[in-house]
């Protein structure tokens, strides 16, 4: 295996674990800001409010790895990335079709996560911080799952969607 300075290799993994941490806050916003306005779509509130607990475990998770190196969380980025999610799930309630919007955003956003998990990991391979490995791992199957999850049922969400519209129904949300 490559060799690599530790400092440039500690820093990198700090730096990740702060931005996965804003990074999961940002998804908390996302995430209430959708359940506030859903109406239509019991089964995408149900595993909207799954993955929120999820979500908020995967913060505490980051939080025990951050005092492990006697590091601590971003406020600043934190707050920015709440903000940013809410701008974002503001931005959608203007359209026609708000839960396919949403669907297709989370979709992406579950991989982008997925994929910081996996980057994570793989510093903390290079690194000496083993222990967290099974940590950022827990993390990267609930966020795979939930990707998963929203691949599976892009197709039902929108039928449904078709259908309520299609009967004059408001379908958006």
């Amino acid at each position: 295996m490559a060799s690599f300075d530790q400092d440039t290799v500690r820093s990198t993994f700090v730096v990740g674990l702060r931005n996965a941490h804003a990074v999961e806050n940002e998804a908390l916003a996302l995430i209430d800001r959708q359940l506030d306005r859903l109406k239509n779509y019991d089964e995408v509130a149900d595993q909207l409010r799954r993955h929120r607990g999820e979500t908020e475990q995967q913060i505490h998770r980051l939080d025990e790895i951050l005092s492990s190196l006697d590091e601590s969380h971003s406020a600043l980025k934190d707050v920015a990335l709440s903000i940013g999610g809410n701008l974002a799930a503001l931005g959608h309630t203007i359209a026609g079709d708000e839960i396919l919007k949403n669907t297709f955003a989370n979709f992406a956003f579950e991989n982008f996560e997925a994929a910081s998990y996996r980057s994570l990991i793989t510093v903390a391979e290079a690194g000496s911080f083993s222990a967290a490995v099974p940590l950022l791992q827990t993390t990267l199957k609930e966020e795979l799952a939930m990707a998963a999850w929203l691949e599976e049922h892009v197709p039902a969400i929108t039928t449904k969607y078709l259908t309520l519209s299609s009967q004059g129904e408001k379908a958006d949300r």
